[in-house]
């Protein structure tokens, strides 16, 4: 008695004949064992395709970041940035916020509120990358800060990352900003727009000026595709207090307004080239563990390499927008 041969093309494949001749014409044997279930084998074309889809994936959810994921980010941001600097002004603090010399990107600096154009305790961060702009607005560290002696250059984003700054080109003349630091209170009054190559307005030597800068144009849209910038300026109500010394005397052009920053794409390779490492062992993991397994498993690992990637690719767009 033979087990375990079929003939070839009989529909009954997978049962178990007995006294089947091995050697007659028309017959074949059938390999036991455990029945392949997953995703094919793939060759090169399917390699080819499945990196093109990879990256397909990767844009999309950079889309997806930029105009969606990145504003819940700023929103976290600005939630624990608001509770650090509430604490680093309260007098029972032992560490004073910083308002002078060199101060670290990411820093917060300033609390500005301008209901007029939105803004309601925002926190102004130090630095004007685009990778520092994914917190909030940002100061320009070559300039004095918001309340100090000359003009405060303070960077915002009018499209992506939560768009703080969307409102500020509708502030008009006469309106107010107001301001916190570690010096203390401000009230600035706005006395209008300066359009780009112009002087900014003539102010005393012991007052300041507030310049808040972002993109302008009709609709999100209309901001990334212009190339205009819009400048709004507001005076001082009073004295300023002195800037302390050493403060930066130039900024790398990452920092500048309308500025992306070039070294983010380096990361953005980085985690491309992550994820698709990470696609390949999800594929073969799906062949071994099954569907749902590697799906509890694998989506995790894999969000978490998009959203680093989305965070590279807005170090790319420039920080006004």
């Amino acid at each position: 008695m033979v087990i375990g041969i079929v003939p070839v093309g009989s529909d009954d494949v997978g049962r178990v004949y007995a006294d089947d001749d091995p050697s007659s014409p028309g017959t074949e044997f059938v390999a036991s064992g455990p029945v392949r279930t997953g995703p094919p084998r793939p060759g090169l074309l399917q390699l080819v395709m499945a990196f093109g889809m990879v990256c397909s994936v990767a844009a999309l959810f950079i889309g997806v970041f930029a105009f969606g994921l990145s504003g819940l980010q700023e929103q976290r941001s600005q939630h624990l940035l608001y509770a650090d600097f509430r604490g680093l002004l309260d007098p029972s603090s032992t560490v004073a916020p910083s308002i002078g010399g060199v101060i670290r990107p990411g820093t917060p600096v300033a609390l500005v509120d301008a209901p007029a154009a939105g803004l309601h305790r925002v926190v102004v961060v130090e630095g004007t990358t685009s990778g520092d702009l994914l917190a909030g607005p940002g100061h320009r560290s070559d300039t004095p800060l918001p309340g100090q002696k000359g003009a405060s250059v303070v960077v915002g984003r009018s499209v992506t990352a939560g768009a703080p700054f969307a409102g500020i080109a509708a502030l008009r003349r006469g309106e107010v900003v107001r301001v916190r630091t570690g010096q203390g209170a401000f009230r600035y009054s706005v006395v209008g727009h300066v359009a780009i190559g112009h002087a900014l307005p003539t102010f005393r030597s012991n007052s300041s000026l507030l310049v808040l800068v972002t993109s302008e144009g009709s609709g999100w849209a209309g901001k990334l595709t212009s190339s205009n910038l819009v400048y709004v300026v507001a005076r001082l109500d009073g004295a300023a207090v002195p800037a302390p010394h050493g403060r930066p005397r130039t900024v790398v052009g990452a920092a500048v307004q309308g500025h992306n920053d070039p070294s983010g794409w380096l990361p953005l390779l980085f985690w491309v080239a992550v994820l698709t490492g990470a696609s390949a062992l999800v594929w073969r993991a799906w062949y071994r563990w099954g569907l749902l397994r590697t799906w509890l498993v694998g989506a995790p690992v894999l969000f978490a390499i998009l959203w680093a990637i989305g965070n590279a690719a807005m170090r790319l767009v420039p920080n006004v927008y």
